[in-house]
């Protein structure tokens, strides 16, 4: 298992989603907030400065797209690494070259979680060392 010390908060209204993820991720060594819908998603970003978001896309109150924007527009220049999960497509993960939706890469719910993990990762690692 990788260390890792970033932080990650995970927006779902799935309980048993949430429950897998968050435990994958702590396993993995990341500090794990959630939240149960974009409203309090936006709450405990404010609170706990996470390096990285993955959000749902569809939930109650406010779904992921508001999420993600209030989100991005709330961090400014200093904006984590957002993600958005669904399971309204099945195809691979996606990046997109400008923000869709709120987010730049849109993933499927049903991609295993340690593989969601790596990709939370990768794209941390590239915010950290961008390529010139």
């Amino acid at each position: 298992m990788t260390e890792s010390c970033e932080k990650i908060l995970i927006i779902d209204d799935d309980p048993f989603f949430l429950k897998v993820l968050s435990d994958t991720f702590g396993e993995y060594g990341f500090t794990v907030f959630t939240a149960n819908d974009g409203i309090e998603g936006v709450k405990a970003f404010l609170e706990n400065a996470p390096d990285a978001i993955l959000s749902d896309l569809v939930m109650p109150r406010m779904g992921g797209v508001s999420t993600c924007m209030e989100i991005s527009r709330l961090a400014g220049d200093s904006s984590p690494v957002i993600v958005l999960l669904t399971s309204m497509f099945q195809e691979t993960p996606h990046e997109h070259e400008v923000p869709e939706m709120g987010s730049r890469v849109h993933i499927p719910k049903s991609t295993r979680p340690v593989d969601i993990v790596i990709l939370i990762e990768q794209l941390l690692n590239r915010k950290r060392f961008p390529q010139s």
